[in-house]
């Protein structure tokens, strides 16, 4: 790997979900450094710029070093923040994944626009790894399940809620179930307290939801697809899932990647 204090002219790759943001640096195509940061949907483009000033100097790099930024966003109002952010304290107009910017995959769901970004992104970047077939179970705020065919084109799939989502909900609609923290696996399923209780009904349910789901996704594909899994919990749930072949943490900032050298190659 590169020492990072070396690196200069680096590109950036921004996905904003729900939750979290997921920052990733790049020196000619290699990954180099990921963060991942809480969303703050009020965040202005001098409170985003004071935050990423902070992780690049950890990185030993500076902001001025970034050559080029392509986003992905699915809370509208930070794009806005993002684009200024860009605009003010890099000098460059960052590209922005929306219905103008062509991902390079068909996309046939029935509504287009209803698609976020970051399922669309996912899918080119698993496409492109394995140019197959391929499910892409993403672990995030909600828990998606994108397909996409031999061809490369995106088919749709299934939304269920997030591991998060549904803790908070026993948290926050019951009068004694306590706030569970999900970052560590359960030891059994038979929990022997309220707490291990939880974790256990949420990390084996949700697997058990996974491979429910992906079963009955086989089914409408004429050959079976590869698996893979991404977003923040994906550890966690995924060594309890036997249909899941392999864990790609970074496979959003793989996506935007691609997408910013298409764009790139196109002469833009």
């Amino acid at each position: 790997m590169a020492d990072i204090r070396q690196l200069r002219k680096c590109f950036m790759a921004v996905d904003v979900g729900n939750t979290h943001t997921v920052i990733g640096l790049f020196q000619d195509e290699h990954f180099i450094k990921a963060w991942r940061i809480r969303t703050d949907r009020e965040a202005t483009s001098d409170e985003l710029a004071a935050t990423l000033d902070q992780l690049c100097r950890l990185a030993e790099i500076e902001l001025r070093d970034i050559c080029d930024v392509v986003i992905s966003c699915v809370v509208p109002p930070l794009i806005h923040s993002w684009e200024e952010l860009t605009l003010h304290y890099m000098k460059k107009k960052a590209l922005v994944v929306q219905k103008d910017v062509t991902v390079g995959m068909p996309i046939l769901y029935k509504r287009p626009y209803e698609v976020g970004a970051d399922r669309l992104v996912n899918s080119l970047a698993a496409y492109s790894r394995y140019k197959d077939a391929v499910i892409i179970v993403d672990y995030g705020t909600a828990t998606t399940f994108d397909c996409v065919s031999s061809k490369g084109e995106y088919l749709g799939g299934s939304i269920a809620p997030g591991l998060i989502l549904a803790a908070e909900a026993l948290f926050k609609g019951t009068s004694r179930l306590p706030r569970v923290e999900l970052f560590t696996k359960p030891e059994t399923a038979l929990g022997q307290d309220t707490a291990s209780a939880i974790k256990a009904g949420i990390i084996y349910g949700f697997a058990g939801l996974t491979d429910g789901i992906i079963r009955r996704l086989f089914a409408e594909f004429a050959i079976k697809p590869r698996v893979v899994a991404t977003g923040g919990l994906a550890p966690i749930i995924a060594p309890h899932c036997n249909l899941i072949e392999a864990v790609l943490p970074h496979l959003v900032l793989e996506g935007l990647l691609l997408i910013y050298k298409r764009f790139k190659s196109s002469g833009n």
